[in-house]
């Protein structure tokens, strides 16, 4: 056992889950942290497993839940500090905290705070060592849920030093290599109002930009942890598109081999079409974006702001740039038939995009949790259950139980697939073979034939190696 194995540690940081790359979610709370004098450690849960050695005598205990999966595994985490570490303060913090806030605060939590939480945590944590009220503005207790804090950061550089390194984490894969990934944000929050994300109900239509030299110092500390490729993990990095450009040219012209990707709506690569090449130039090489359906219903039902015709325009944009697109769906929706089901899998197959989208897009069932936007539709009444709090979201059955029972066959068939690492056209197919099989119109079993040649050795277009999904 290392000396570091019996270190006292007052103040730690928890990530659960955060996709498969470094929490930024403790990363940056620890960097303000140090900068206002105070020690703490991280804990990434997801990579280290959990060390009860870093709570038994923590004071504060804040764990990151900035999507659902983090939040389910972070109960978890808290209840077990909660038994090894009575007296500690546990702080929940992130999106689905402040959604979340009534429910955390009558089983484990003793605060919770959404929005630009990092001052605010600086705060608690300056109140919790000092013995005094954690009475902090912008922090809900259980004396009362505060709102979120949307309010402009003095950001400081995040403090990667007590994080787990590079090498263990998700990789790029491209032309047939792998590269160690760097994760940053360059700006918080979203200027648009989709009902089916968590950010709206929190930032209510607004974003927040990190200051570029701050970013910058970042991705250089990254670089020198051995960082080829940086993921920027911004809700939408075209929300402010000029900041954005700025901070990748200055990037490019310092780490020119340095490759990287971002996250953009269908609209926005529409609206700034101008701006894809230079970004090319600079060195992304691929796009996240939320296509969510081909349905113009669908698309409408989410307020996405774009449509089917839209979707293929983004995609001709982004090639012309030399950019692969990866779409990302919610492939369930209340309103989403079988032929909208089918629609998208041969959209993907006839555009060349089956190895674009990792398989369990297809499994993607629309999320519900308290606070969503989805709970003021006209129809929610024809759809919605009840909240099943434990698991933080709302029950909700599809008007065709097909669609339900294809949800059920789909997320089975992914989950075999990945777990015998199956050729991902291979699992695409049998996925389409399944929808046809369960649509069952006159001539679907002459549709299943298999145009996209399966070859294991085939050059990939660029990639994570985790797949993404909330």
């Amino acid at each position: 056992m290392t000396e570091d194995a019996h270190k006292t540690y007052s103040i730690v940081l928890v990530s659960c889950y955060e996709l498969g790359h470094q929490p930024s979610g403790i990363a940056m709370p620890i960097g303000m942290l140090r900068r206002a004098g105070y020690e703490a450690e991280a804990m990434d849960v997801s990579v280290e497993g959990f060390d009860a050695e870093k709570v038994n005598s923590a004071r504060f205990v804040g764990i990151s839940v900035p999507m659902h999966t983090a939040l389910r595994l972070g109960l978890t985490i808290a209840e077990e500090v909660r038994k090894l570490n009575p007296s500690c303060h546990i702080c929940f913090y992130g999106l689905y905290a402040l959604l979340n806030a009534e429910y955390l605060l009558g089983t484990v939590a003793d605060s919770v705070i959404g929005g630009e939480f990092e001052e605010a945590l600086v705060e608690l944590v300056e109140a919790v060592e000092s013995g005094a009220s954690v009475d902090v503005h912008r922090v809900g207790t259980r004396r009362g849920v505060s709102g979120p804090v949307l309010e402009r950061l003095n950001f400081a550089v995040p403090d990667r030093s007590s994080l787990v390194a590079l090498e263990h984490y998700a990789r790029l894969e491209i032309k047939g290599e792998q590269r160690l990934v760097g994760y940053v944000e360059a700006s918080r929050g979203c200027l648009h109002q989709c009902t089916h994300c968590p950010i709206p109900p929190v930032y209510d239509g607004r974003f927040f930009v990190v200051p570029a030299e701050t970013v910058l110092k970042d991705i250089r500390n990254l670089v020198v942890s051995g960082a080829q490729h940086i993921t920027f993990g911004d809700p939408d990095f075209l929300n402010g598109p000029r900041h954005s450009v700025r901070i990748t040219q200055r990037m490019h012209q310092e780490f020119p081999e340095l490759t990287f990707d971002f996250t953009a709506k269908i609209e926005h690569i529409i609206k700034h079409r101008e701006l894809i090449p230079e970004l090319a130039r600079s060195g992304c090489v691929f796009v996240v974006s939320a296509v969510e359906s081909l349905s113009n219903t669908v698309l409408e039902n989410l307020v996405k702001g774009h449509t089917r015709d839209d979707v293929r325009e983004a995609l001709e944009i982004l090639r012309r740039a030399g950019i692969a697109m990866r779409p990302s769906f919610v492939s369930f929706t209340p309103w989403t038939t079988i032929d909208d089901y089918i629609d998208v899998l041969e959209f993907v197959e006839t555009e060349g995009l089956i190895d674009h989208v990792d398989p369990v897009q297809y499994s993607i069932r629309l999320l519900v949790p308290p606070g969503s936007l989805l709970l003021s539709s006209p129809d929610s009444r024809r759809w919605l259950g009840p909240l099943t709090q434990d698991s933080f979201t709302y029950d909700w059955k599809h008007p065709d139980p097909g669609m339900d029972e294809l949800h059920v066959q789909v997320g089975a068939l992914v989950e075999e697939a990945a777990g015998s690492n199956e050729d991902s056209a291979e699992t695409f197919y049998r996925i389409r073979e399944l929808a046809y099989s369960l649509r069952g119109l006159p001539g679907d079993e002459q549709r299943v034939e298999k145009t996209f040649p399966i070859d294991s050795l085939r050059l990939r277009p660029p990639r994570l190696t985790e797949a993404w999904f909330c």
